[in-house]
């Protein structure tokens, strides 16, 4: 199964300013790549800090899966196929998904959840969004994790008229 992190983050490769910042900072062209590529690919994956972030709503019309040490907290939110909440390691996620005749699914993070999923070479691409902005501090693309991955440019788009979106390929 193939598994793509898309994230946007800062000029200076921050992704939020805290855990609790609210992810509608991206720019109107971000967001509209963003649902279309996770609906293209039909199932995101998300750590509970970022669905909290998101404002605790599913995203309509693809399966929103969403990592957390303690599923049964969010029992009232699931929504059978669209809205589920799990405990495991990335290894049975993608296994899970792919059982469901997943093909693809984009990882929607946050840096813990990315690590998770890089530390266990389960991602095939990397999809950035760049925006215009600085925060000058906050967090990373990845946490509590160090890396040595090598990576393939496979393309840049611009996005409106300030983003811009590179798609990497990791080199396995």
């Amino acid at each position: 199964m193939k598994l793509i992190i898309m994230m946007a983050m800062t000029v200076d490769g921050i992704i939020a300013k805290n855990k609790s910042h609210n992810a509608d900072w991206t720019s109107k062209a971000d967001k509209k790549a963003f649902i279309a590529e996770t609906k293209k690919h039909g199932a995101i994956i998300m750590g509970d800090t970022t669905f909290v972030a998101m404002g605790q709503k599913s995203l309509p019309g693809r399966l929103n899966l969403i990592l957390s040490m303690e599923p049964e907290k969010y029992q009232d939110k699931i929504v059978a196929n669209q809205l589920e909440f799990i405990k495991a390691s990335p290894e049975d996620v993608v296994k899970n998904l792919a059982d469901r005749g997943f093909e693809s699914a984009i990882l929607g993070g946050g840096a813990r959840t990315n690590s998770y999923f890089l530390k266990a070479g389960l991602v095939d691409e990397i999809l950035i969004t760049i925006e215009p902005k600085i925060f000058g501090g906050g967090l990373n693309f990845t946490e509590g994790e160090e890396f040595d991955l090598d990576l393939k440019l496979l393309e840049v788009n611009k996005l409106g008229d300030e983003a811009l979106q590179l798609r990497y390929k990791i080199l396995k």
